[in-house]
């Protein structure tokens, strides 16, 4: 079980690093500065991201980053917690 929660995890992340990209690719096209300092500063390329980025698809990819970030480090976590033995599996 632990294995199937890391591989979903992982899937997660994978998902939200590439809409991450796409985030990224609009900061470079609006300005070169902004890129650098998007790459540079994840606050800063979540500002813009919600501020200033036009794209049709915007709320999607926004949330397909964050949210699977967040899913994804949660899912990996405990998926290494239970390969290790840390955490008991009812059954």
């Amino acid at each position: 079980m632990g294995m199937l929660l890391m591989a979903l995890g992982g899937i997660l992340s994978l998902v939200a690093f590439v809409c991450s990209i796409i985030i990224l690719i609009g900061a470079f096209q609006d300005a070169i500065w902004k890129g650098i300092v998007g790459l540079l500063c994840g606050l800063y390329l979540l500002y813009f991201a919600f501020a200033e980025w036009q794209h049709p698809n915007k709320m999607p990819i926004i949330l397909g980053s964050l949210v699977g970030g967040i899913a994804g480090s949660i899912l990996m976590n405990i998926g290494m917690a239970m390969s290790a033995g840390g955490v008991p599996v009812a059954g």
